[in-house]
């Protein structure tokens, strides 16, 4: 039990979005998926998933891990309701309708609410992912449909503390859910088989000292000896155990520095550029936009980065 609480100690959340919704036109999704997690909570209809086309009941709750891909069919959809992913979401209105949770209880109409966050080990692994635990429903258990509502009155209201509320709303969530497979026995061959990787110190050592020392040399030379590792063999290490290139990590995270501080700060361009490890600003500004798709300096405009993407 002890290593459970150490491997959800390591866990960062984040909430994304959440709605409520009533099924305008039922549809089969033969591909439905997130980069997030997304949980969705059936109140009344039809909803079901897989290639069985499992059956969730009222009441129960479909969950999805971030990029699994799953057959989705909301409401009571037929072989011609049949669509992929991408024109689900390029016409999501024509399926779906955001209404309250007032309206859910005065109408007989299908509804859903649906939910979409971030779980994240050392902000880049996906956790639930990185598990190996396909999508699966989350039956008899009250607790996660309460906090799964809870979460979307919450961002229905305009009171101080909101965003403090959601990331509480989201760290119990992912705690509940983790128990919920660990008490009903669920996926434990591939919990015991994916989940090694967070039991090596040294991995972790390499996580915190990139942490505390994003601005400064983080070469792989430097890297191996924090890991005690021979620089040869650093980048595959690091790999290995993440799935994705030290340096690309740690790119990843300076442009989420600067991201924060662009948002919290006054600083110049030039000097944000230079606290996250890039001596030269052009090139930090080239890469910015080559991975947000826009300038830092617009970037300082927008409220956050979710907000730019979603």
């Amino acid at each position: 039990m002890e290593y459970y609480n150490k491997v959800i100690e390591s866990v960062g959340v984040r909430f994304l979005r959440g709605n409520n919704y009533r099924i305008e036109k039922p549809v089969n999704v033969l591909d439905y998926n997130d980069a997030e997690n997304t949980l969705v909570l059936l109140h009344q209809g039809s909803l079901k998933f897989g290639d069985e086309q499992e059956l969730v009941n009222e009441g129960e709750i479909l969950f999805i891990p971030a990029n699994r891909k799953s057959s989705v069919s909301f409401g009571a959809a037929s072989k011609k309701n049949e669509v992929l992913n991408d024109t689900f979401l390029d016409n999501k209105r024509k399926y779906l309708q955001t209404i309250s949770f007032r309206d859910i209880k005065n109408t007989e109409e299908d509804c859903v609410t649906i939910v979409t966050f971030e779980a994240k080990v050392f902000d880049v692994v996906n956790f639930f992912h990185s598990l190996g635990i396909p999508p699966f429903a989350i039956r008899f258990n009250d607790r996660i449909a309460t906090i799964v509502e809870d979460m979307v009155k919450e961002t229905e209201q305009s009171t101080p503390g909101k965003e403090r509320v959601m990331k509480i709303h989201t760290e119990l969530l992912v705690i509940e859910i983790v128990r919920h497979i660990l008490k009903n026995r669920l996926f434990m061959e591939e919990l015991s088989t994916n989940s090694t990787y967070f039991k090596d110190p040294r991995l972790i050592d390499l996580f915190n000292y990139i942490k505390k020392n994003i601005g400064g040399d983080l070469s792989n030379k430097v890297l191996a000896k924090v890991a005690n590792v021979s620089e040869d063999y650093v980048g595959q290490y690091f790999k290995m155990l993440t799935g994705i290139n030290p340096q690309d990590y740690i790119e990843y995270q300076r442009m989420e520095a600067a991201v924060e501080l662009l948002r919290t700060s006054k600083k110049s361009i030039r000097d944000i550029g230079k606290e996250v490890g890039y001596k030269d600003t052009a090139y930090f500004c080239r890469r910015f936009k080559m991975m947000y798709g826009l300038p830092a300096g617009k970037m300082r405009r927008r409220e956050s980065l979710i907000n730019v993407q979603s």
